[in-house]
């Protein structure tokens, strides 16, 4: 039979052993645990830098687009002021003179037509403008 001591220690002793267990069974899930975080990180580092690669790849394609974009506005601007350019210089050069070659025509037209005034004036009604025929029947269209 153990003594009072003995039994205390034997208690002692076993605490002591499942303690140590514990912590041993709590420090190797903790390993593995760290070995699956170091595997992840790793995998991550590993696909980043080809995705940063085609990242960085990209940005300079787009960036080289928005150039010739850029390029393609300018001469897109260049064009529309040479129209308007254009087109100011031909409503100078055509708007003018033939603007002044109506007015003369149609000076020309009253002055000879002021001659007759008083012969046409007959024809066309007191308004001066033309008379539509009355009609014989108020039946309406056939």
């Amino acid at each position: 039979m153990l003594t009072g001591g003995q039994l205390a220690g034997l208690i002692v002793a076993v605490f002591w052993a499942v303690l140590v267990a514990f912590v041993a069974l709590t420090l190797l899930r903790l390993a593995r645990l760290l070995g699956e975080a170091s595997k992840l990180v790793r995998d991550l580092g590993d696909q980043a830098a080809p995705l940063l690669d085609d990242m960085t790849t990209t940005v300079k394609r787009a960036n080289e687009q928005l150039g010739r974009t850029d390029v393609i506005t300018k001469q897109v601007a260049g064009v529309t002021q040479n129209v308007s350019a254009v087109t100011t210089v031909m409503t100078s050069v055509v708007g003018g003179p033939l603007v002044k070659a109506a007015a003369f025509s149609y000076g020309v037209r009253k002055a000879l037509g002021g001659r007759d005034g008083e012969g046409r004036s007959g024809a066309s009604g007191a308004s001066g403008r033309p008379q539509l025929p009355a009609r014989s029947s108020g039946k309406g269209r056939r």
